[in-house]
């Protein structure tokens, strides 16, 4: 039986219990998978594979992993992404990290799947810059398969047991005082759970946040609302991957609190979201909140245990 054939046979099983991929502490224990594409052992392992693959860009220099990068909690340390031929993209290689639970995909949302999202750094004359033909030629599979086994791995990427999860789990040691000083600024004072809530830390919504002249969102809506607008990353592991925003302007967790602690530019962006608002933190409180921010690093795991 051919690969191809082969994985369409398997998209059509479901995992056993034993093959259901571990849940780190912290994180919702219901994966929502899409019927037409259920979990496979076989599928993520060759999704892992093409994830890792060059062929699926032009000069065959540039894979997925090229900008997302396990050691960076599968983002990239440069500001922005650069793919083949060294063009350089216009905003930064997100964290795609617990993306199982994703509403929609990339920053400015112009995925509604995970199967939409990865064939789009493939397309993307400025990153991978091949045709899904060219690919699909390639490696051999449909483009379906193609789709679907990339989607199943990423998928797979999580990250949780945190100090953070492993505190509200009932480990009171897990956070410094710092931290829990932190924390209390997060959920109080600093308001940083209008947006970052939740298991994922992330309200999967767009927000302009002061950061940059970008349009966002208003490239997908041409809502005037959403001009600036950007999807609120999950906030796990962000210590592992600076620098930070869509546009990796801000270089430590120190200037992101800054930043927020000044309310954002409200001068060059007239679609400042009405959360946005000086904090006039402290000295003390803006260490506290970093440590919080700290202790969000944990355990991240991809893939299916052979």
């Amino acid at each position: 039986m051919s690969a191809p054939a082969k994985l369409i046979v398997l998209a059509a099983l479901t995992l056993t219990a034993a093959d259901r991929p571990a849940i780190p502490l912290g994180l919702d224990a219901f994966l929502p998978v899409p019927a037409a594409n259920p979990l496979t052992r076989e599928k993520v392992a060759l999704g892992r594979r093409l994830f890792h693959d060059t062929r699926l860009s032009r000069d065959q220099t540039v894979s997925c992993a090229t900008c997302h990068q396990a050691r960076y909690a599968f983002a990239d340390p440069r500001p922005l992404a650069i793919g083949v031929h060294g063009r350089k993209a216009g905003r930064r290689s997100p964290r795609i990290l617990n993306r199982v639970y994703g509403k929609s995909f990339f920053w400015d949302g112009r995925a509604a799947t995970l199967e939409e999202q990865v064939a789009g750094p493939i397309q993307n004359p400025v990153e991978m810059d091949l045709t899904l033909a060219e690919a699909t030629a390639r490696t051999g599979l449909s483009e379906l398969d193609l789709k679907n086994a990339l989607a199943s791995y990423v998928r797979t990427i999580l990250a949780g047991d945190s100090p953070y999860d492993r505190f509200l789990a009932g480990d009171r040691a897990a956070l410094t005082a710092e931290a829990q000083l932190g924390l209390n600024l997060f959920r109080g004072k600093a308001g940083c759970t209008a947006c970052h809530l939740g298991p994922n830390l992330t309200d999967e919504r767009f927000h302009n946040t002061g950061i940059g002249a970008d349009p966002g969102r208003f490239r997908v809506t041409a809502n005037p609302r959403d001009r600036g607008a950007f999807k609120t990353p999950t906030l796990r592991e962000v210590a592992k991957a600076p620098p930070y925003m869509h546009d990796g302007s801000l270089l430590t967790l120190d200037d992101v609190v800054e930043h927020y602690d000044k309310g954002g530019d409200s001068e060059t962006n007239a679609s400042l979201d009405p959360e946005m608002r000086a904090l006039r933190l402290t000295t003390v409180e803006k260490k506290a909140l970093v440590a919080f921010l700290e202790s969000l690093s944990g355990t991240i795991q991809e893939g299916l245990a052979p």
